[in-house]
């Protein structure tokens, strides 16, 4: 096994292509085959499934990429050390986020004292912000509740009660409250599973034994608040993320036990990278 062989095998398996790979590694898409074919021959091991330009890593392949992954941050963690002044000004830090207000004071401390450094901001529900962390294609995750996982490091924020909401011009919009059984009645507009906001929900319901059916799902925040704005319905998100609009209309959840407690999380093995570091203690340290 030779170390090329293994960076060819790495970048075809995140970039899930040869030629994305050989650009990336500014090598040619032969040169790059070829070291992944005399790996697979070597150890008598399929790697990847080939189907025309598209391939996938087989099972084995996705073992050998967990172990890739963790390889190529320790390398790139000695790079950072052996040239720490060079990297602060061509580093990038990968956020991604149910919802991002949850860690805009951080980060204006962090471009405060890396303005150098590029910072990606990425939203998407709480399964995504997990498994863009677990492939390593994300360094910061921003949560809607707190994971037990042991894996990650964790700085817990706020917590906030869940609320419902709709349109000023619906039937519902004169409630001054409104009880997670009457909610299950109206005619309720959610974002896709893997929200946790959803799932808190759900699993409330569950436990009070209160059917709960979903009239409409929309992928993403911003498309369910639009839909409840238009009169589709009504929707639920934490009292932390709700926006004040001429359009909309809050309405409290009566139960103590619809809260979501938010959090900053990174992957507890990958906390001495320099850059997610400094994040996750400004994260501790100010409050958000």
């Amino acid at each position: 096994m030779r170390y090329v062989q293994l960076k060819a095998f790495h970048y075809v398996a995140i970039s899930g292509g040869f030629s994305l790979a050989a650009k990336a590694l500014h090598v040619t898409q032969p040169a790059i085959s070829d070291q992944v074919r005399k790996l697979e021959s070597d150890y008598d091991m399929k790697l990847f499934e080939r189907r025309g330009k598209q391939v996938s890593v087989t099972s084995d392949g996705q073992a050998l990429l967990d172990i890739t992954k963790r390889l190529f941050e320790i390398e790139q963690l000695a790079f950072e050390f052996l040239s720490e002044s060079l990297s602060e000004h061509a580093s990038t830090l990968r956020v991604v986020a149910d919802s991002a207000h949850h860690m805009t004071r951080t980060l204006a401390q962090f471009r405060q004292e890396y303005p150098d450094v590029f910072v990606s901001i990425r939203t998407g529900n709480s399964k995504l912000v997990l498994e863009l962390l677990d492939k390593y294609e994300a360094d910061i995750g921003v949560l809607g509740n707190v994971p037990d996982d042991k894996k990650l490091d964790i700085v817990p924020l706020e917590s906030t009660p869940i609320v419902a909401f709709t349109s000023k011009s619906s039937e519902f919009a004169s409630r001054k409250f409104v009880s997670l059984k009457e909610l299950a009645t109206w005619p309720l507009v959610m974002r896709e599973q893997g929200s946790r906001t959803r799932a808190k929900l759900e699993e409330q319901a569950l436990k009070d034994g209160i059917p709960l059916e979903v009239s409409i799902e929309a992928e993403g925040r911003e498309a369910v608040r639009q839909i409840v704005a238009d009169g589709g319905g009504v929707g639920v998100v934490s009292d932390a993320e709700f926006v004040e609009g001429p359009e909309l209309q809050k309405i409290p959840i009566r139960n103590k036990n619809l809260r979501m407690q938010e959090a900053i999380v990174c992957l507890r093995e990958r906390n001495k990278n320099r850059l997610i570091n400094r994040f996750m203690s400004l994260a501790q340290n100010i409050p958000n």
